[in-house]
């Protein structure tokens, strides 16, 4: 009788195990509940240097995470933004190249032309080889386009008949005689203004200064005793002042100011509006509950397409803002031209965007700004001056996107040599990378977060299961 009753006694010791655990979750929901109303309580009440545990445990997380942050940024200032630095610190490296031709042949093309092939001066940026008229069968217009396709930075040419011009107005009286016209240098100022302006035309001025001063001495020295001296100086004095001098043709000028928001500063505002769209996203998937429902597959999909019709709709207004400050888009497409705008745009925008769109999924919410922060400064770096003249570390700008964005919207803008299919094609390249990680990312992120609570549920159930046996045995 003993034994029925303690066998009776256990099955209902056991039986009633399922209401009592339901019970314990119910108090401890209900305690969850008072707690979070006690703080709700003692919302704004608390000071910053609360001695009880609770304060002293708040402090300490604070305290953490707001150093640990700060260290963070300290930590970028000696690893990314010295690669800005770096780009600007001993420029030039070294110099640009340039040519110089003697279409004269005679005595003033030959001074002009070894004086600039024995690049004297310590201050010059460019570095000047002479070559042989012959290379240029059509003249200085041959050459003139050459430095138009970008074949060479910059080029001065010894114009054809120079000297024998000098030598008939110091014979006889010439009052139109212009030493201007002996020497003209070719240069592209919208194929990189700052190289123009801080490079290229100084380098020009100078060298060609000292030329120009040193043949007026020499030929007025050569002319002292000449009985036609006084004739010359009454009626063509800039023939024994100023014989020999230069006119500085800027073949594709950069003349629209306004460009410099598109070809520059707008490709940093394309990776912010991009950074927007991609945090956009990211709350509204966690705000649907479609970044934990929906399968891989169905999330990659919406992620993809999501960004690209964003990006669509994004460039498509950016393009035309830039018209209404009247940007100039027709020079090299004509009617196409801001079809063109705006699809380079686009596409610029996507290779720039997509990569944060697939690394955010790795990085989170709490990285993603450190490595558009590096993502900028690596892009802007190699988007100043010429890559030729810049440490050859930075000679990965050449598959950088900003770079390659840069000079396709200068094609567009200002009409220079077009690289449009190398270009386009390496930001195509970027958005297909892109596209392949943000799969293969989002791929594994996924498999972590679903070994996570299958790992942590077992244990939760082995903890179970245990307790669970010893509480019977207990009762037993």
């Amino acid at each position: 009788m003993s034994t029925a009753n303690l066998s009776s006694s256990s099955t209902t010791s056991v039986a009633s195990l399922p209401a009592a655990i339901e019970k314990a979750d119910f108090d401890s929901t209900c305690s969850e509940d008072s707690v979070q109303k006690q703080v709700d309580l003692k919302r704004g009440s608390r000071r910053f240097f609360d001695k009880s545990p609770e304060g002293v445990q708040a402090r300490k997380t604070y305290i953490t995470v707001f150093l640990g942050g700060t260290f963070m940024v300290i930590l970028m200032i000696f690893t990314i933004l010295p690669i800005y630095w770096g780009s600007l610190w001993k420029i030039p490296t070294q110099n640009l190249n340039g040519w110089a031709v003697d279409f004269d042949g005679g005595f003033i093309g030959q001074s002009v032309s070894q004086a600039l092939g024995s690049n004297q001066g310590s201050q010059s940026r460019v570095t000047w080889t002479v070559i042989p008229a012959a290379n240029f069968p059509g003249g200085p217009q041959q050459l003139l386009e050459a430095v138009r396709n970008e074949h060479i930075w910059t080029a001065v040419a010894i114009n054809p008949g120079s000297s024998s011009r000098l030598t008939a107005a110091l014979a006889v009286p010439n009052t139109s005689y212009n030493g201007a016209g002996v020497i003209t240098a070719y240069a592209v100022e919208a194929r990189n203004e700052n190289a123009y302006r801080s490079l290229i035309r100084p380098s020009l001025q100078g060298a060609l200064d000292t030329l120009s001063r040193t043949m007026a001495q020499r030929i007025a020295q050569s002319n002292a005793n000449s009985t036609a001296l006084a004739s010359i100086l009454a009626a063509s004095p800039q023939t024994i002042v100023s014989p020999v001098y230069y006119t500085i043709q800027n073949l594709i000028p950069f003349d629209q100011a306004v460009a410099t928001a598109s070809t520059f500063v707008g490709m940093l505002y394309q990776v912010i509006m991009g950074f927007f769209v991609v945090m956009i996203a990211q709350n509204a998937r966690e705000a649907s509950g479609y970044q934990k429902t929906l399968s891989t597959k169905n999330l990659v999909i919406l992620r993809l397409s999501s960004s690209t019709f964003a990006y669509f709709m994004i460039s498509l207004f950016y393009s035309l803002m830039n018209l209404a400050f009247q940007l100039d888009v027709a020079r090299k497409y004509g009617r196409g031209g801001f079809m063109v705008f705006w699809m380079v745009n686009y596409i610029g925008m996507l290779a720039v965007a997509l990569a944060l769109e697939s690394l955010i999924t790795l990085l989170t919410v709490r990285g993603i700004p450190f490595f558009m922060l590096l993502w900028i400064i690596a892009n802007l770096s190699v988007s100043i001056f010429p890559l030729e003249v810049m440490p050859s570390i930075f000679r990965y700008g050449y598959a950088a996107p900003f770079y390659n964005l840069s000079r396709a919207l200068r094609t567009i803008v200002f009409g220079t040599k077009s690289h449009m299919g190398q270009s386009v094609g390496i930001l195509l390249a970027w958005v297909v990378i892109s596209c392949i990680t943000l799969p293969l990312i989002q791929w594994f992120v996924r498999r972590n977060e679903t070994r996570t609570p299958i790992v942590n549920e077992e244990s939760g159930q082995g903890v179970g299961r245990s307790r669970l046996s010893f509480e019977s045995q207990s009762t037993l």
